[in-house]
């Protein structure tokens, strides 16, 4: 008896563990607007860059490495260069 207790036990706290928390995704932001764009924007932000609306982002394939991905982030009132590399803030570099 106790070994089939433990067992549904188990099997109910998988189950529970595979049913999401939030309609939203872990950033908060619904599937359709977690953009590249829109991610970036925010940790941007996050770091003190003004970003007001975010236009677009392009990867940037010469710049970019395995573990290091190059972006240019257009925002409507200015334009960045974002580097990012796992566990690390962004290298954010405003252009032109």
């Amino acid at each position: 008896m106790r070994k089939t207790l433990g067992s549904m036990v188990v099997g109910a706290a998988a189950l529970v563990s595979c049913i999401p928390a939030q309609a939203q995704g872990p950033t908060g932001m619904s599937p359709a607007t977690e953009t590249p764009q829109n991610m970036l924007a925010a940790q941007i932000r996050m770091q003190g860059f003004a970003c007001d609306k975010p236009l677009g982002a392009t990867r940037d394939a010469k710049r970019s490495k395995p573990d290091h991905a190059v972006w240019v982030l257009k925002c409507s009132n200015a334009t960045y260069r974002v580097s990012r590399a796992p566990d690390m803030a962004a290298k954010v570099e405003p252009l032109k």
